[in-house]
């Protein structure tokens, strides 16, 4: 009996701590629930609001624009132990805390993960630097404070190339909506949702592929 006692004692001592670290909020709205955990006991309930407040402002656009059949339900997570900056897999967004102490005024870094969620890519067929470019294409686009995090797409440069990711693609990709034909990039992510993208899609979209098209943007980069 002084056995079980124990071991029942030390049982909640290990759970109590753990289910203070993982405190958890489970919001509803637009037909979206977003459940929120963190085990960062100084994380601002300023900035706690903000990621949340983003989370129901861009996604319900980002899921009209891109994938309307995207997840309903969404956790996000700040973790003490993720080193990185943010990551996104099978709807859960890890956030660093760290980065979030450094750039509290990066909101829209939960408009570019959240994106992920809405490309649902599984096993795309398209390369990486494809997908993150397209995840800063819709952060530039839906946004609702890149100035406030100063960020901004970057003005071309010689030794840029559209593989180069993130926002020189998304830039790259942004001239392609402007001056060639609007539409192009919200029909890749389609191609890639459903398996059938391959290089000629731009051809066929644009009339030309993406080397022609890098081409002319390089000879004429302004947005």
């Amino acid at each position: 009996m002084k056995k079980l006692t124990l071991l029942i004692i030390l049982s909640t001592i290990l759970i109590l701590p753990f289910s203070k670290v993982r405190a958890q909020e489970v919001i509803k709205k637009k037909g979206y629930s977003l459940t929120f955990e963190s085990n960062f006991a100084a994380l601002d309930p300023k900035l706690k609001k903000r990621l949340i407040e983003t989370f129901f402002i861009v996604y319900p656009k980002l899921a009209k624009e891109y994938n309307p059949n995207t997840l309903k339900a969404v956790t996000f997570f700040v973790d003490t132990a993720y080193k990185g900056v943010a990551a996104t897999s099978n709807g859960k967004v890890t956030y660093s805390s760290i980065w979030m102490v450094k750039h509290p005024e990066d909101i829209d870094v939960v408009t570019h993960e959240v994106m992920h969620i809405v490309q649902d890519y599984g096993r795309s067929v398209g390369p990486g630097w494809l997908t993150e470019g397209i995840a800063d294409f819709a952060r530039s686009k839906f946004g609702i404070d890149n100035a406030g995090a100063k960020w901004a797409l970057p003005e071309l440069k010689p030794e840029h190339t559209y593989k180069n990711s993130y926002r020189i693609t998304a830039r790259f990709f942004t001239w392609i909506e402007k001056k060639i034909k609007q539409g192009t990039i919200k029909a890749v992510d389609a191609s890639l949702r459903d398996h059938t993208y391959t290089p000629d899609i731009w051809a066929k979209l644009t009339g030309k592929d993406l080397d022609g098209l890098w081409a002319d943007y390089v000879k004429n980069p302004q947005l």
